[in-house]
């Protein structure tokens, strides 16, 4: 792995903490969608981080979070549960963006701002396992 490839990766997982923050400002001031929203790109920047090791990267979100799944997912260094989860929370940003009639609950804000830790609890593990996140 390169300079440049680490760095990035440190990068995005520093955005992914970030948008994690304010995720949760959102979700304490009853601003759901934002949330939802916030909540996904968590995840988003944080296998963002993943490929950056590899030099990959994709223009459209969706190809992404395929290359993930069938990389890291589908063989095994994340669990299927991570995979799973990753798909709901892209769905659910996706609805919540995109449908014009989409009530966001504070039920719906909490579970995707716990997926989004969950995710970026796990990609940051890997990172230290891997000795690109040092502490």
């Amino acid at each position: 792995m390169q300079d440049k490839d680490k760095t990035l990766s440190l990068y995005r997982l520093s955005l992914a903490k970030e948008t994690l923050e304010n995720a949760k400002l959102c979700l304490d001031n009853h601003f759901y969608r934002d949330c939802i929203n916030r909540s996904y790109y968590v995840a988003f920047y944080a296998v963002k981080a993943i490929l950056a090791i590899e030099s990959i990267d994709f223009k459209r979100h969706k190809d992404a979070v395929a290359y993930f799944n069938k990389m890291y997912v589908a063989s095994g260094v994340f669990s299927r549960e991570l995979g799973k989860r990753l798909g709901r929370i892209k769905m659910m940003r996706e609805e919540s963006d995109y449908s014009d009639f989409f009530i966001a609950s504070e039920e719906d804000a909490i579970k995707q701002y716990e997926t989004a830790k969950y995710i970026l609890e796990s990609i940051e593990a890997y990172l230290k396992e891997k000795g690109i996140l040092n502490n």
